[in-house]
């Protein structure tokens, strides 16, 4: 059985106090889970101070983005070894938000997730449609393309550890969400290609988060389909209660 994984992508929102008193009810009412993986991304400039409130908790955190490179001349940016040094332990990479709007490349993405693995962190690759690829019936081609290109870099015990987000762009922030069956059609055409390209063992641990608008009254029913492994959380991981009803929705458990 693969091990359910619910992250919180914060974007570029709250202060660090706000998301310090995030992350510590957080840990407060989701710590108690040992069946799953809870994992929190603020910006870059908190990932220290959050994972410094967060130590010795089961809640674990992530940066949203870094640099293919371990150092450099690259004003602005973050490599996975200062992301790792401040208490990250996965990195957010190839977001449809990165690719729209600060041009990040099908390639430049898995570079970064073979730098991201090489300083000890788990990527969780993103891919995903726009609405046009979608209605000209380019959905599996543009996410097959999106993901061969993450996973080249990378070895097949690699990919196994790799965490991999569908996140269709015409869910995102729209209140529009992929219903169960429409996400789980690409979540089994993902599965299918990593077999293909690795084996089908590798494919059976790999896990595959769904993102687009997950909300504590969806998360149930896309849990309950056979390839969906858990969801990348935006705009619902902003609010305390309804992050922490998304977690429980995904474990049956519940909320307190």
């Amino acid at each position: 059985m693969r091990r359910p994984i619910i992250a919180g992508n914060w974007k570029m929102h709250l202060t660090l106090s706000e998301a310090l008193a995030l992350a510590a009810e957080v840990r407060n009412r989701c710590g108690r889970f040992r069946q799953a993986d809870v994992v929190v991304a603020p910006v870059g400039l908190h990932v220290h101070p959050v994972a410094a409130r967060l130590e010795g908790s089961t809640i674990a955190v992530a940066a949203q983005n870094c640099h293919a490179a371990a150092k450099g001349a690259f004003t602005g940016e973050l490599s996975p070894a200062q992301i790792r040094d401040a208490g990250a332990a996965y990195v957010i990479i190839g977001h449809s938000e990165r690719r729209q709007f600060f041009g990040e490349t099908d390639e430049g993405v898995g570079k970064k997730g073979r730098a991201a693995i090489d300083h000890g962190l788990v990527p969780i690759l993103c891919i995903g449609e726009t609405l046009a690829e979608r209605e000209a019936g380019r959905m599996l081609e543009v996410v097959t393309r999106q993901l061969d290109a993450a996973l080249a870099p990378l070895t097949p015990e690699e990919v196994a550890d790799v965490v991999i987000a569908y996140e269709p762009v015409w869910a995102i922030g729209t209140g529009r969400t992929a219903t169960p069956a429409q996400a789980q059609e690409v979540h089994a055409a993902i599965r299918r290609r990593v077999a293909e390209k690795t084996s089908p063992a590798i494919a059976e641990r790999v896990r595959i988060q769904y993102g687009g608008s997950v909300k504590p009254d969806n998360i149930a029913t896309l849990m309950a389909e056979p390839d969906i492994d858990g969801a990348l959380v935006g705009g619902a991981s902003l609010e305390a209660n309804s992050f922490v009803q998304i977690v429980t929705g995904a474990l049956g458990a519940e909320s307190n």
